[in-house]
């Protein structure tokens, strides 16, 4: 049955009957919405949180791996630099060996060559 086919005295008394329930079921379902979304903001918030503080502790975790490293690269040129300069320092010991034994060497020569020569101009002993 259609409203427009009632009498209107009879229309108006079942809107004026059936509209309280009307209003109060909407203020119910918009009440149980806002609950609804209300939990879905605070899940997506208590996600997103969380998802924040593992960022926070991977950041954290990622900067002590960094520190770690960069004082290991810093050491590492350290001792590099170390060993280069006692490089260097062998180096020119090994040089100054060298030059030494050098001189040594034509000393040595220089003394064979005297004997080879005294011997080749003194007579034979028989």
């Amino acid at each position: 049955m259609r409203i427009e086919s009632l009498p209107r005295v009879t229309a108006a008394a079942l809107l004026s009957f059936f509209l309280p329930f009307a209003a109060a079921q909407a203020p119910v379902e918009d009440a149980r919405q806002s609950q609804d979304s209300l939990q879905r903001a605070q899940q997506k918030a208590g996600a997103a949180h969380s998802e924040l503080r593992q960022a926070e502790y991977e950041s954290k975790r990622a900067e002590q791996e960094y520190r770690q490293a960069d004082a290991d690269h810093k050491a590492a040129v350290k001792r590099a630099e170390d060993t280069n300069l006692r490089a260097e320092a062998a180096k020119k010991k090994l040089d100054v060996a060298q030059a030494r034994e050098a001189r040594a060497r034509k000393g040595y020569e220089a003394a064979l060559n005297g004997v080879d020569a005294a011997s080749r101009s003194s007579p034979a002993r028989k």
